[in-house]
């Protein structure tokens, strides 16, 4: 039977949708892993999205809770608020209280994957206190490390992504993910497929 490997992830402007695309590829070029991916519910009115300059929201289906279960490993992706995940996403997390109180997720290898709008605008700490839904759902945390060798400790140009996971840097809206950060992304995706599949083999 297939590892089943969710993306589930919340993007306003696009640039974590393009992560998303990236990780499912990766995770997806691992033999015998099914990648699905998975919006969660938009919580602005189309009038508020429309006065922000958000683009229409793509065809990727919206997740619920419950279907959660379903997978056996799980990389959640989300921009930034203040050094935090963005409200949609904590709004999904927050949703999830059913699955907490039967514990339906402990067990599950879980990954982040994030976008900030500056260098110093939580590329660690995102992450950091995201990871705090993992613990409490019983989750365990995949971080990347220092896996994607040489392109961590790229000095030259500016690259999102830390040991927690891949990430991109969005400025003013109109930077887009680099090739490097793509290619982190894919890295992630793939690494994180394959210690789903390997944990689904010895559970």
């Amino acid at each position: 039977m297939a590892t089943k490997v969710y993306v589930v992830y919340y993007s306003m402007y696009g640039h974590v949708a393009k992560l998303a695309e990236e990780i499912k590829k990766g995770a997806a070029s691992v033999e015998g892993v099914e990648v699905t991916l998975w919006q969660v519910p938009e919580t602005l009115s189309e009038d508020v999205l429309g006065k922000m300059g958000a683009p229409p929201k793509s065809d990727v289906p919206i997740i619920t809770p419950s279907e959660l279960t379903e997978a056996d490993g799980v990389l959640f992706g989300f921009p930034t608020r203040f050094g935090m995940m963005a409200a949609q996403f904590k709004a999904f997390m927050d949703a999830t209280g059913g699955l907490w109180r039967t514990q339906a997720l402990a067990g599950k290898p879980a990954g982040i994957f994030y976008s900030t709008g500056s260098q110093g605008g939580g590329q660690e700490t995102t992450p950091l206190t995201a990871i705090t839904q993992l613990v409490h759902h019983g989750m365990i945390f995949v971080p990347i490390g220092y896996t994607f060798g040489a392109g961590m400790f790229e000095m030259e140009k500016v690259k999102g992504g830390s040991p927690y996971g891949s990430g991109t840097y969005a400025g003013d809206g109109s930077r887009q993910p680099s090739k490097l950060e793509l290619e982190q992304a894919f890295h992630q995706g793939k690494y994180f497929a394959g210690i789903t599949k390997k944990f689904k083999a010895t559970a």
